[in-house]
């Protein structure tokens, strides 16, 4: 194709399926205690590592990619004499979306016959990897650059977001849950339910106490919002934060209710981006449904 898809890294796949889709990625940055480093999908450093020193108390901060990267990034592309369809991490997260449409922009005048195309997802983590996916599928299948871009605006909102944490420091370190609800919530077991709107945000929707009874929901969420019910046969894909085997029972429960998936459920990592503010113990899961609308 005369265009190439692009991401950030946020989009919480693996490098080797990246490569195998043809689809471009630019990293975030973070710090762990200070240092600077990429986050690569794990190519850096192993996330279990980086998990077991946020336990450990390891300080975390993120911060999105600048104007003068995204400048250098597209750059590459329009050299070759390619388009470029860049999707961004979600407006309700993440700035980062200004600074790749400010360098899109900027990039008209030099290279006045190439077209960069920026669109916000409203996706994160392995959703917007699901989104990003199901792009390069129709890719494939010959869409221009406009029609591509076209179906991504009007597709994006119909893939859903559903997380858990058992685990709430991370929340309360971040200031996301209060210290007085943090206490009362882990005295009480509670794990937390939540999903990202329509503006691509990330909002609580229920508290429920056990870990047990939160797979069970998370897996219900799915029943209820999924594409065509338990009959569901596209693509399902499942983020988690240094606890596999809560992923994977989210994982079973969805196998076992959705018999015609395609390709079974995939389970990857939450990338040191995301995982920074969430922290060990979360599970995320991702499907097409009907169209979020708060």
């Amino acid at each position: 194709m005369s265009y190439v898809l692009s991401c950030s890294s946020t989009v919480d796949l693996t490098p080797a399926q990246m490569k195998a889709r043809d689809i471009h990625f630019i990293c975030f940055h973070y710090q762990l205690d200070g240092k600077d480093l990429l986050d690569d999908m794990g190519q850096s450093m192993r996330m279990k590592d980086f998990y077991a020193a946020m336990d450990n108390g390891a300080d975390t901060r993120t911060s999105q990619i600048n104007m003068g990267e995204y400048l250098e990034y597209f750059e590459g592309f329009l050299r070759q004499g390619l388009d470029v369809l860049h999707l961004s991490l979600s407006s309700g997260i993440s700035g980062t979306v200004n600074s790749a449409r400010q360098a899109a922009e900027l990039l008209k005048t030099k290279y006045p016959e190439r077209t960069v195309n920026v669109v916000d997802s409203l996706a994160a983590s392995s959703g917007y990897g699901l989104l990003m996916d199901e792009l390069a599928d129709r890719r494939d299948e010959g869409m221009s650059l406009e029609e591509i871009t076209r179906w991504a605006e009007q597709n994006r909102l119909f893939v859903h977001h559903w997380f858990f944490s058992s685990d709430l420091k991370f929340y309360i370190k971040g200031g996301r849950v209060s210290k007085t609800a943090g206490m009362f919530g882990q005295l009480l077991n509670i794990c937390p339910l939540l999903n990202v709107d329509n503006l691509g945000r990330l909002i609580p929707r229920d508290k429920i106490r056990t870990k047990r009874k939160v797979i069970h929901e998370i897996e219900k969420r799915m029943e209820e919002h999924a594409r065509d019910g338990l009959d569901y046969s596209g693509k399902c894909y499942i983020s988690q934060s240094a606890c596999y085997e809560d992923a994977r029972a989210v994982a079973d429960l969805v196998e076992a209710h959705f018999p015609k998936l395609k390709g079974g459920v995939q389970i990857y990592d939450i990338g040191t981006t995301i995982g920074s503010h969430t922290g060990p113990g979360t599970v995320a899961l991702f499907f097409f449904g009907d169209e979020r609308k708060d």
